[in-house]
């Protein structure tokens, strides 16, 4: 059964700090929502809406994740497209908690309203997280020389793991702590293909004051053609 839930409202591990905090952590990171080895890929129709107007083409993801998009006004748009639909592939692949945090540790920090903090020690040290209620509401990471942190607000429960419904997120510099751009504002909207498997169908972006909403129409399984 589908239900929008707050992770704040829900009790965070009660575990002191410095305990070893992998179980609870586990928990959370696998009960994410990702995508089962039948996948099928899915097509549909992509729409762009900002306050320069409205432009609409087409899409497909592909069973290996790879996305193909076209029928748009310009490259940029394109791009914007194809940038949405890799962020949506990429939380969606299912990776056992062994193989991505394998050589971490976690130890348990402090709780606040946010959750209970995750400190990874070992081959990411250095990143850390807030979890609630078997659900991961802060995660703080480093990528590619910067440092992400998302705040999750809202989540969608799908009856197979849960999804990030309103969530904010910001760039800084790993060194001085310094923010490399404003934040972004995201409201998602989500639901199951034919098949089964849960697929965007809008995103909202909020930022520095613009808007800009995708929209993800007509969706079908690839193998529904077949």
């Amino acid at each position: 059964m589908t239900a929008t839930i707050v992770p704040t409202d829900l009790s965070a591990p009660a575990l002191k700090p410095g305990a070893d905090c992998r179980h609870a952590f586990q928990a959370a990171y696998e009960n994410r929502y990702t995508w089962d080895q039948g996948f099928p890929g899915y097509r549909g129709r992509c729409q762009v809406s900002s306050a320069g107007g409205t432009a609409t083409g087409a899409f497909q993801v592909d069973p290996d994740l790879k996305a193909r998009v076209e029928g748009l006004s310009n490259q940029d748009l394109t791009k914007a497209v194809q940038n949405q639909l890799w962020e949506v592939t990429i939380h969606r692949v299912r990776r056992p908690f062994a193989q991505v945090h394998g050589q971490n540790g976690f130890v348990a920090g402090d709780t606040n309203a946010v959750g209970m903090e995750v400190i990874v020690t070992g081959k990411a040290a250095g990143d850390r997280y807030r979890i609630r209620g078997n659900m991961v509401t802060m995660v703080h990471r480093h990528i590619h020389g910067q440092v992400v942190t998302i705040h999750t607000e809202a989540v969608t429960e799908t009856g197979a793991g849960y999804l990030s419904r309103h969530y904010r997120s910001r760039y800084s510099d790993p060194r001085s702590g310094e923010f490399l751009g404003p934040e972004q504002q995201f409201s998602d909207t989500f639901a199951p293909l034919t098949s089964g498997h849960w697929t965007l169908r809008e995103r909202l972006i909020r930022c520095d004051g613009n808007e800009q909403m995708f929209r993800f129409l007509d969706l079908e399984p690839l193998e529904a053609n077949l």
